[in-house]
């Protein structure tokens, strides 16, 4: 089974927008067993449509399209369908009932007549319900393939997706079982773990296929593999990642299961029932941001302290103002005494700290762009630990995350 993603809009070929529609869209769709064919953004103008969904059937099953439902003139993907089916459109005395209680309720704005005219869709498509916005999805059948539109806007997308199309897509097709699993890395190449693991990654059977994913300061391995038995496939998978990991023990720090590290952090301080905090310096809170971006956060987060300027330092976290004379603010014994610092503020069990020359030029004490001291305070020591993280200052940010994630969660395996 293979489905095709069309993303329609300007915003996202001028780069006003990343796209990240289609990320969801093809992690959800391959875990049910759904391939992807191929990505593809357009304008928002009916011709451009028209020949993209013509070549989309040529290579998928079922055509999702996110974009172009809004309500002002500009958005004509449910015009164009009409066009496209042979269709027109009706008034959907429900999906009206909907926009006007959504304006009611949540809109200070009046209700117009172009906001009403989104409950006029079209006859022939199955309406799939958005409970958070004005534009209903939209699913056709034609020809035994499946056209489905949904609004573009990520959470009304994302609710549409798991709430009313992938339950309908199961219901109405017999999927192959997929299964993966990621192995982290951190500290080392992606060709040096090739070299390494060279002769095993031969012997793979030729149903389990590797990926190399690597990206700042770490690489995933992730093996993949489809059948018609959950069960089988897993014990297959999971039986070469036992043969693996021995040959990378030094640079293994477990599985991610398609969860980034900072979920995964968060799931072993809450298994151990122990809390974090955070002093930002060069990183400017980007750890902390990452962390709360995901639920569930506020039971093991106690807070951050983004501490950029010397007197922050000093008088949010106690560092010593002589400390920071005597070793300078990019230094180990400073970013030691930030983490003891916000351990202590927030009464925590483990911090972070950052502190860094993030560029573009050398530091007053004269470190060169790219160092940065990264420390962490657990229930038994404090330490800390020097980089060169490059002279891209978006870089060093990025890569200084990375790297404190990978601090923290070894510092979790281990107690």
């Amino acid at each position: 089974m293979k489905a095709e993603l069309i993303s329609i809009g300007d915003e996202i070929l001028i780069g006003q927008i990343v796209n990240t529609n289609s990320v969801f869209l093809a992690k959800e769709l391959n875990k049910i067993g759904v391939a992807i064919a191929q990505i593809t953004a357009i304008s928002d103008e009916k011709n451009t449509i028209i020949n993209a969904l013509d070549q989309a059937r040529e290579r998928a099953d079922i055509i999702i399209m996110t974009g172009g439902l809004g309500p002002t003139k500009d958005d004509l993907t449910k015009h164009t369908l009409c066009e496209y089916f042979d269709d027109h459109l009706v008034k959907d005395e429900a999906v009206l009932a909907h926009i006007e209680n959504i304006f009611k309720k949540y809109v200070t704005t009046p209700i117009s007549d172009m906001n009403r005219a989104q409950a006029n869709l079209p006859s022939k498509a199955t309406l799939l319900h958005n409970r958070f916005g004005t534009a209903a999805g939209m699913w056709f059948l034609d020809q035994d393939q499946i056209f489905i539109s949904l609004p573009g806007v990520p959470y009304e997308m994302e609710a549409l997706i798991k709430n009313e199309v992938l339950p309908k897509i199961q219901e109405q097709f017999v999927l192959p079982s997929i299964y993966h699993k990621t192995i982290l890395t951190y500290g080392l190449g992606e060709s040096v773990i090739a070299e390494r693991i060279e002769k095993w990654e031969e012997n793979l059977p030729k149903e389990i296929k590797l990926a190399y994913l690597p990206s700042l300061g770490r690489v995933r391995l992730r093996l993949t593999t489809t059948g018609k038995d959950m069960v089988t496939i897993k014990n297959a998978v999971d039986a070469q990642v036992a043969e693996v990991i021995p040959l990378i023990k030094d640079i293994y720090y477990g599985t991610e299961e398609d969860k980034p590290i900072e979920v995964l952090i968060g799931e072993k301080l809450k298994q151990k029932g122990k809390t974090l905090s955070c002093a930002e310096s060069c990183t400017g809170g980007a750890i902390a941001a990452r962390l709360t971006a995901n639920a569930g956060a506020s039971k093991f987060f106690n807070g951050s302290a983004i501490t950029y300027a010397v007197s922050s330092k000093t008088q949010i976290l106690g560092v010593s103002k002589s400390l920071i004379d005597q070793n300078g603010e990019v230094s180990a014994a400073v970013v030691e005494s930030m983490a003891l610092g916000a351990q202590k503020k927030y009464g925590t069990d483990y911090a972070l700290a950052t502190t860094g020359n993030a560029g573009p030029s050398k530091s007053d004490q004269g470190r060169e762009v790219g160092t940065v001291f990264i420390g962490i305070a657990t229930p038994e020591k404090v330490e800390s630990f020097q980089f060169n993280m490059g002279n891209n200052r978006t870089r060093v940010i990025h890569k200084t995350v990375n790297q404190a994630f990978e601090i923290l969660f070894s510092a979790l395996l281990k107690s």
